[in-house]
Parts: C-alpha cells; structure tokens; sequence
C-alpha cells in the first residue's frame, strides 16, 4: 500500500509534536511486518520536525487532486 519516498497525510493530529490532521510526511521506512512505518515531518526548509513510527490507520497517501496549505509550526 506504501512505498519508500511516498508522499502521505497524517489522518489525526498528534499533539505530542504538534502536528496536525492533514499534515504532509514522507514514508522512510517501511517494516517488514507491514504494519509499521517511519514517517518523517518537516518545515518548508526541510528542518525535521519529528521522525515517528506509525501505521496505515494513521495515514493515507495523498491524492492526485489535492491541494497543498501552509501553516506555522512554532516549536521549532
């Protein structure tokens, strides 16, 4: 369902990083049980903002007809 470099959105935020629903990731690595992903969050000027272990339910990939927003990320 995933792959290496895929570009994914979170489905809920997570408030230990202060990410939010609908924020962008790139999968790292995937597992090999396939239930588990390293999925890296980032500023616009590629700053990581936090590398979490997630899995499918806490995201999807994005579609071809969406829309990139901005927003400010203050903890860094």
């Amino acid at each position: 369902m995933f792959d290496e470099l895929d570009t994914i959105v979170l489905t809920h935020s997570i408030e230990k990083y202060d990410l939010k629903k609908g924020d962008i990731g790139t999968v790292v690595h995937i597992y090999a049980d396939g239930k588990t992903i390293e999925v890296e969050f980032s500023t616009a000027e590629g700053k990581t903002v936090a590398v979490l272990t997630l899995t499918p339910a806490d995201i999807r990939l994005m579609a071809r007809n969406e829309i990139l927003h901005v927003r400010g990320y203050a903890t860094i």
